[in-house]
């Protein structure tokens, strides 16, 4: 039986939220994407835009998509999400 992509089970999700390095790896290879590490504090003007485009489209998704007690779940994956790219 086959097994589900590491980016779809615990041992490929961050404790923090989002994926950690193995998640992310996975996350390519099984859909050819280029996921990048979060970057929380950017260096350069183009991980800037990631930082703000990122938190954007959580924030919306958060207010959209989320609960009333996800979205006050300070352990949510959303909220854990939010809080490692320091939206």
């Amino acid at each position: 039986m086959a097994k589900t992509p590491t980016w779809q089970r615990k041992e490929g999700q961050s404790e923090k939220g989002g994926l950690n390095a193995k998640g992310r790896a996975s996350y390519n290879k099984a859909t050819g994407g280029n996921l990048k590490a979060p970057a929380p504090n950017p260096k350069t003007k183009k991980d800037a835009g990631r930082r703000k485009s990122f938190c954007a489209r959580m924030t919306g998704l958060k207010k959209k998509l989320t609960s009333e007690k996800t979205a006050n779940d300070p352990n949510s994956r959303v909220n854990k999400s939010l809080k490692a790219w320091s939206c």
